[in-house]
């Protein structure tokens, strides 16, 4: 058995290989995993750009100077097993590189799911080292695993946007603008947004998108980028930027002078990511959605926080599985030549948002 994976330059996004390995022998304690379908979207773009600040190339280390591994969402399969807790045949959602297997020391072992304790993880956060056992997650229907693993952890995002939001009063203001309004973290946001009454939800995109953002009826108004002017400037406002986009986001803190928080997201816009220096207003700050998570779960208990989620996350499928109009058409990549060129296309900016991109190495199996 070997193993595939994409690498990419660390300090150079757009370069990547693929790479072939014969797997190393299991330690005791050890599982081995056929990572068998995972989402590329704009989410995991961030995680490249953000790659050192973030530690997001930490989680799984390529073992070659100056290279990373993209982390991902998706399903994958126990192949092997060498710890006695866990069977082959598991079915687990979580948190993968972007290749075709990937070892993993389960630890802390519970009927839900597992901890990822190899040592390099340690000091890395615990979300992203949950792995999930579907036979028991209430997230899980095997006829949505492609949907799950476009959305599941974009829309977690979206949600813990919106309850940090909500849980400070929207500091003050009752108008929340959304850059890259038709991404889909900025999509869920605004699902979740659009639920609270006296919220205007406003989002901003680029001409091409204005069509797509507006049926999706989230959204209480849509602007193009270059509409911004058309807004009040003395609306007290917040802004979450899911483009990274440092030079629109100086145009937002310019033109509202009573812009009441602001707080980055994402990087949609890679190659117009920059710093926040010297920008009049509020300071913005990066949106780390663990951070809520530790806050939810002191305030609510992990048991009620995952009720919440749950519940949230079923109503959001209605809404996207709509009979009546699909909101999202799901394309398919399969093999190491289709992986690189789908991961250059969401790079470059190629992706339509209509679309969900699932990717594999292997044949798409069914699901189980």
């Amino acid at each position: 058995m070997s193993q595939t994976t994409l690498l990419v330059r660390k300090d150079q996004l757009g370069t990547t290989r693929i790479a072939t390995a014969d797997d190393a022998p299991l330690a005791p304690g050890q599982i081995r995993v056929r990572v068998d379908r995972f989402a590329l979207t704009a989410n995991n773009i961030t995680y490249a750009a953000f790659g050192d600040a973030m530690q997001y190339w930490q989680f799984w280390p390529s073992g070659e100077e100056g290279w990373g591994i993209v982390p991902v969402w998706g399903f994958a399969r126990v192949v092997q097993s060498l710890h006695p807790g866990v069977a082959v045949g598991e079915r687990l959602y979580g948190y993968w590189p972007m290749a075709s297997h990937a070892v993993l020391q389960p630890d802390r072992l519970t009927a839900a799911g597992f901890m990822d304790a190899a040592p390099h993880r340690a000091g890395l956060h615990a979300v992203y080292n949950q792995v999930t056992r579907c036979e028991t997650d209430p997230f899980y229907t095997a006829d949505s695993e492609d949907l799950q693993c476009i959305l599941r952890p974009l829309f977690t995002t979206s949600w813990l946007i919106d309850d940090f939001l909500a849980d400070n009063d929207f500091f003050g203001a009752r108008t929340v603008l959304l850059s890259s309004a038709s991404s889909k973290t900025a999509w869920g946001t605004a699902f979740q947004l659009a639920e609270r009454k006296g919220i205007e939800v406003i989002g901003l995109t680029s001409t091409p998108h204005r069509a797509f953002c507006e049926g999706l009826g989230c959204y209480h108004r849509v602007l193009a980028y270059d509409e911004l002017g058309t807004l009040d400037a003395t609306t007290p406002c917040v802004y979450v930027d899911f483009s990274g986009n440092a030079g629109f986001r100086r145009q937002v803190h310019e033109r509202f002078s009573e812009l009441r928080y602001s707080c980055s997201v994402g990087g949609t816009h890679v190659n117009q990511l920059g710093g926040a220096k010297d920008l009049p207003g509020p300071r913005p700050a990066l949106f780390f959605a663990p951070a809520q998570v530790k806050k939810r779960q002191a305030d609510w208990g992990p048991g009620e926080l995952g009720k919440r989620l749950v519940t949230a996350w079923h109503t959001f499928r209605q809404h996207v599985e709509r009979p009546d109009r699909p909101l999202l058409q799901v394309q398919t990549h399969q093999g190491a030549e289709a992986v690189t060129a789908a991961y250059a296309g969401m790079l470059a900016g190629h992706a339509e948002p209509a679309q969900g991109h699932v990717l594999s190495f292997q044949p798409v199996t069914a699901s189980a």
